[in-house]
C-alpha cells in the first residue's frame, strides 16, 4: 500500500467531517471536464466510434493518474495524499444528500424530495410516489457504497492515490458515456466495459463487508444478508451493482428493485431482497449506520494491511 495508516486515516476523517464544501474544487468535476473536451476530440478525428471511445478512455485514465502522481512529486506529503483520498472519497455528501430527501419525506414535501432525489439517482423522478422516491434513496445509497467508497478504497490499497484517481476516471466516464442509446452505444462500449472490469472484486468485497457489520450490529440480519446476495445478486443487468445493493437489502429486510422510467422508457429490475420490514423513511437510520461502519471496517482493515506491509 502506497499510503501510510496516518494518511488514510485522516483522509477519511476529513471526508466524515467535512463532505465535499461547495468552496472547494472537486477533482471528479475536473475529470468529468477533460473526459467531455476528450469526446469531442476523438469524436472529430477519422476513427470508428469504437476506437474514439476507446482512445477517450486511455487518454482520461493517463492525464487523471499523471496530474496526481505530479502533484505528489511536486508537493509536501503527507499533505497532499491526505488531500486526494479525502477528496476521492463520498461517504459524507453521499450521505448528506440521502439525508435531504428523507427531511423532505419527513415535512410531507414531496415536491421538493422529488427535486432533491434527482440530484443523485438517473431515473425519471417527476411523478414518484413517497414510497419510490424512498427505494430510490436506497438504492443510490447501497450502489454508490460500492461506487464512492469501497471500490475506491481498494483501488486506493492498490494504487495509492494515483490508483484512486484512475478508478474515478474510469467511473465518471462509465456514468457519462456507459448509456446505451444510440449516441454512446458504441462510443462508450470501452467505458461501460472497463467500468465493470474494475468494479468486479470491490463491489463482491463491498457486499462482504455488509455481512461482516450486519454481524456485529444489532438489527441488522447477517444470515439474511447473505442469503438474499447469494440468491439475487447476479439478477441484475449490471455484474456488479446487485452485490452491495443485495447485501444492503437482506441486511436491513427490504425489498429493492422493481420498475423505474429512463428517459420515458420502462426499465424492469428482478427485486432484490424480500419486504420483512416497511421500506421508509425512518429506516434510513438503519441505513446510515451500515454506510458508516462500513467504511469505518475497511479503512481500518487497510489500516492494518498498510501497518504491516
Amino acid at each position: 500500500m502506497m499510503v501510510s495508516p496516518t494518511e488514510l486515516f485522516c483522509g477519511a476523517a476529513l471526508d466524515f467531517a467535512l463532505g465535499d464544501p461547495r468552496w472547494l474544487p472537486h477533482p471528479v468535476a475536473g475529470i468529468g471536464k477533460i473526459a467531455a473536451g476528450a469526446e469531442r476530440f476523438w469524436r472529430r478525428s477519422r476513427v470508428s466510434l469504437v476506437v474514439a471511445g476507446c482512445l477517450t478512455w486511455a487518454t482520461v485514465v493517463l492525464l487523471s493518474g499523471a496530474v496526481v502522481s505530479l502533484s505528489m512529486m511536486l508537493l509536501p506529503p503527507p499533505y497532499i495524499q491526505i488531500y486526494w483520498i479525502f477528496s476521492f472519497l463520498a461517504v459524507r455528501s453521499l450521505d448528506l444528500h440521502a439525508m435531504a430527501v428523507m427531511q423532505r419525506l419527513r415535512e410531507g414535501d414531496l415536491a421538493a424530495a422529488r427535486e432533491a432525489v434527482a440530484m443523485i439517482v438517473g431515473r425519471d423522478t417527476a411523478t414518484l410516489d413517497e414510497a419510490e422516491i424512498t427505494r430510490a434513496v436506497f438504492e443510490t445509497v447501497a450502489e454508490s457504497l460500492n461506487d464512492g467508497v469501497i471500490a475506491p478504497l481498494f483501488w486506493l490499497g492498490i494504487g495509492g492515490p494515483v490508483g484512486m484517481a484512475v478508478y474515478k476516471a474510469v467511473n465518471t466516464m462509465d456514468s457519462m458515456f456507459g448509456h446505451k442509446n444510440e449516441k454512446y452505444l458504441q462510443f462508450g462500449w470501452a467505458a461501460a466495459r472497463l467500468d465493470d472490469a474494475v468494479n468486479l472484486v470491490p463491489a463482491r468485497l463491498s457486499a462482504a463487508l455488509v455481512w461482516m457489520v450486519a454481524l456485529l450490529l444489532p438489527r441488522l440480519s447477517a444470515a439474511n444478508s447473505v442469503r438474499v446476495t447469494l440468491r439475487d445478486a447476479d439478477t441484475q443487468p449490471s455484474p456488479n451493482s446487485g452485490y452491495p445493493e443485495a447485501a444492503v437489502a437482506g441486511a436491513l429486510g427490504v425489498r429493492l428493485g422493481g420498475v423505474n422510467y429512463y428517459g420515458g422508457v420502462r426499465s424492469e429490475k428482478h427485486f432484490l431482497g424480500d419486504p420483512v420490514r416497511l421500506l421508509g423513511a425512518k429506516l434510513y437510520g438503519s441505513l446510515r449506520v451500515i454506510l458508516y461502519a462500513t467504511t469505518v471496517l475497511f479503512v481500518l482493515l487497510l489500516g492494518a494491511i498498510a501497518r504491516w506491509v
